[in-house]
């Protein structure tokens, strides 16, 4: 479908009055806006306390208005998260290195990261490279074309790199996300 901008325009101005469900949506984000904008003025705690409870109270009514679809996006989403750790496009599997590149590079100047996260940070990594190289290396060697999912994947080597390199990139952002979260509540109650 080939719109041009105005179309797309005078598409959504539709949309938003085809139905009371729209037009609530939208009182409710204009509402959430102006929350957030008077936070930002006043910074008080009820203030921030009404906008994520608007937040929350919208997420968890659309979630139980449309609980049949979103158990299906959940279950959609975790299909695509093992096919993504079981086989991964090359294009993703290089994006994730230049990510860690980039968190590496933070690490090492950082001065807000404990010891223990810049060394488990340093693991991962050099784990991460590691596998990232054997990966170069086999494809090289092997002279695979990386477009070739299947001539990719059948290569039992190159598989269980890819595989093994997602799976400790997923445990990396777990132990990295309860970590923080450690730290957030020692400083909150501490």
């Amino acid at each position: 479908m080939n719109l041009t901008a105005f179309e797309k325009f005078i598409t959504l101005i539709k949309y938003i009055f085809s139905s009371f469900l729209s037009i609530e949506l939208l009182i409710f984000s204009i509402l959430l806006f102006v929350i957030l904008i008077i936070n930002m003025k006043r910074r008080k705690k009820i203030v921030t306390y009404t906008a994520i409870g608007l937040y929350l109270s919208l997420l968890i009514g659309t979630m139980i208005a449309y609980s049949e679809y979103v158990i299906l996006c959940f279950k959609t989403l975790f299909k695509v998260i093992i096919r993504y750790i079981c086989f991964p496009t090359t294009v993703a599997f290089f994006s994730t290195i230049v990510l860690i590149t980039i968190i590496m590079i933070y690490t090492l100047f950082s001065r807000k990261l404990s010891k223990f996260k810049k060394i488990s940070n340093y693991l991962f990594f050099s784990i991460l490279y590691y596998l990232f190289m054997s990966f170069i290396a086999l494809v090289a060697y092997n002279r695979i074309d990386l477009s070739d999912k299947i001539a990719l994947y059948t290569n039992n080597y190159i598989l269980v790199i890819v595989q093994t390199s997602n799976l400790l990139l997923l445990i990396w952002f777990i132990f990295t996300f309860f970590y923080r979260l450690y730290l957030f509540y020692q400083e909150r109650f501490d």
